[in-house]
């Protein structure tokens, strides 16, 4: 490798576990550095800090389209159809409009009963291990959300162990012939799902999406459909699963922040903006191509479809935005953070994973008033990849003593 690229990979799991001084340290050096990926592959480009994470998310020379990157990447062919976090203005315009016509905040507060209904079985059924232990992310984190998403879809037969794993590989496998097999997996079987929806449609958004057309008759073609199904159930559930895991991790590594919750469930809006801001679920968002030459301090980016990367996770703990930003404290006011993003491309499902992320963790410390970890912080597993973030299990205890 060349001597100015930061190779993450070779930092391996302590990068892993807890990858914030890395991104302090090159922030200290300036705002955008030449890495290799823990993926592997050819190098990138990663953006650090707050003010220039902030503008290079919004930045409209950075392409969102793979048909911009350079074949030097080696990406490889993309499976899941066409989508909006794969497209550029005017066709992210257009697509965005389409599903924001369906994906509303009044159809997102009338989930919030079935939220609470799914939140409370789970835990019902979580609470019946005599020896008061469990595994948060099987038993809460994951069904929840991919129960939401396949409800809002209208999907309910959702091969969900094959789906998780299919979804883990394609967004955080470091081999890439892994990704790109369960990237390609999952596209087929929501292929399936798609056409037994279009024979069989329903009271739900993926039907509504496939007669749902504006004012000019423009609706979506057919790989689009099947480009955004893909979307809403991938970015529909992960963000959400990993919004809860960190959430709770957080409150029980800092038992000062949890008591102050459980004395004032209030809190809970103000809680989980600073989860999202503490250890958010993104770590960096999905792919950015230069469409030209980019200047980010004192570094130019050459143009051709050099791959970029925005450390989100850094923008959230830049202490030039937010003070302390290492301490988790959740009377602060964590307003204007990234974790959804910025620009355009901001979240359309936001509003859905504060809503879930809310219900889960106020239920789960109502029911479960003497939660504990059942394992060392320092022992937890996290997620490969610098996507997603987030354990791979979270072992708990909910039973006294």
């Amino acid at each position: 490798m060349d001597a100015d690229v930061v190779d993450l990979a070779a930092l391996g799991e302590s990068f892993t576990r807890d990858p914030y001084p890395v991104y302090a340290r090159l922030r200290a050096e300036g705002p955008v550095h030449r890495i290799r990926m823990p993926e592997g592959g050819a190098p990138a480009w990663l953006v650090v800090g707050y003010e220039a994470g902030r503008a290079a998310l919004a930045d409209p020379r950075l392409s969102k389209d793979w048909d911009k990157a350079s074949p030097a990447l080696g990406l490889g062919a993309v499976s899941s159809g066409p989508h909006m976090l794969r497209a550029d203005p005017p066709d992210h315009t257009r697509l965005r409009k389409l599903v924001a016509r369906e994906f509303t905040a009044r159809r997102v507060e009338q989930l919030a009963p079935g939220i609470q209904k799914t939140t409370d079985a789970l835990l019902d059924r979580m609470l019946t291990a005599p020896d008061g232990r469990a595994d948060l992310v099987e038993a809460l984190s994951f069904p929840l959300p991919i129960s939401v998403i396949c409800a809002l879809l209208g999907v309910p037969d959702l091969d969900r162990a094959s789906f998780r794993t299919w979804s883990n590989d394609a967004l955080g496998a470091t081999d890439p012939d892994v990704r790109q097999a369960a990237a390609t997996a999952m596209a087929h079987y929501i292929r399936r799902l798609v056409e037994d929806k279009r024979q069989h449609p329903g009271d739900d958004l993926m039907s509504a999406l496939m007669h749902t057309a504006d004012d000019d008759g423009d609706r979506l073609s057919h790989d689009e459909l099947i480009g955004m199904a893909w979307l809403l159930l991938v970015a529909g559930h992960e963000t959400t699963v990993n919004l809860i895991s960190n959430g709770v991790l957080a409150l029980l590594t800092h038992p000062d922040q949890l008591a102050a919750l459980r004395a004032d469930p209030s809190l809970i809006d103000k809680a989980v903006e600073e989860m999202l801001r503490y250890e958010g679920p993104v770590e960096t968002p999905t792919f950015r191509f230069t469409t030209g030459p980019l200047t980010i301090g004192d570094t130019v980016i050459p143009g051709g479809g050099e791959l970029v990367l925005v450390a989100m996770a850094d923008a959230n703990r830049d202490p030039g935005r937010f003070a302390s930003p290492d301490r988790f404290d959740i009377s602060r006011d964590a307003r204007g953070h990234v974790a959804f993003g910025h620009g355009i491309h901001h979240c359309l499902g936001a509003p859905l994973a504060r809503l879930e992320a809310r219900i889960a963790i106020s239920t789960l410390l109502d029911r479960c008033a003497h939660l504990s970890l059942d394992i060392h912080p320092a022992a937890i597993t996290w997620r490969p990849g610098l996507m997603i973030r987030g354990p791979q299990s979270l072992p708990v205890r909910f039973a006294a003593g």
